[in-house]
């Protein structure tokens, strides 16, 4: 008897912290407002995230009307996603990493050749 009371509360456990962790999953869908620190001063982005589970899909509107999209994945408060964009230099992918902390976020981005610069974000 007692070790069937034992494994009935190893399952509850189990099964709480299970439903604990879903319930707990952060969602970055729907607009947000990034700011890059360029080379050439604060850039301001529009994008725009379709999370389906932990995988995400992102289309980003630069300031001059260019749109890009990519895909990414999170993982708890940890985010990341890569586009492609073509510059007068060719075509060019630049891999975001951050941290989601609520209705912001905050991290990197590296540009390759160009080297890494920092980005912040607000939920729209």
């Amino acid at each position: 008897m007692r070790k069937t009371g034992l494994l009935s509360l190893i399952f509850f456990l189990w099964a709480f912290g299970t439903a604990l962790a879903v319930a707990q999953e952060t969602d970055i869908s729907g607009g947000w407002q990034l700011t890059i620190q360029s080379p050439r001063g604060p850039m301001t982005i529009d994008a725009r995230f379709v999370q389906e589970g932990t995988k995400l899909t992102v289309t980003m509107t630069g300031p001059r009307g260019g749109e890009s999209t990519g895909e990414g994945t999170i993982q708890g408060q940890a985010v990341q996603w890569s586009i492609k964009r073509s510059t007068g230099g060719g075509e060019r992918t630049i891999v975001y990493k951050g941290t989601v902390e609520g209705q912001t976020m905050s991290g990197t981005a590296d540009l390759g050749e160009m080297g890494t610069v920092g980005w912040t974000a607000t939920k729209k």
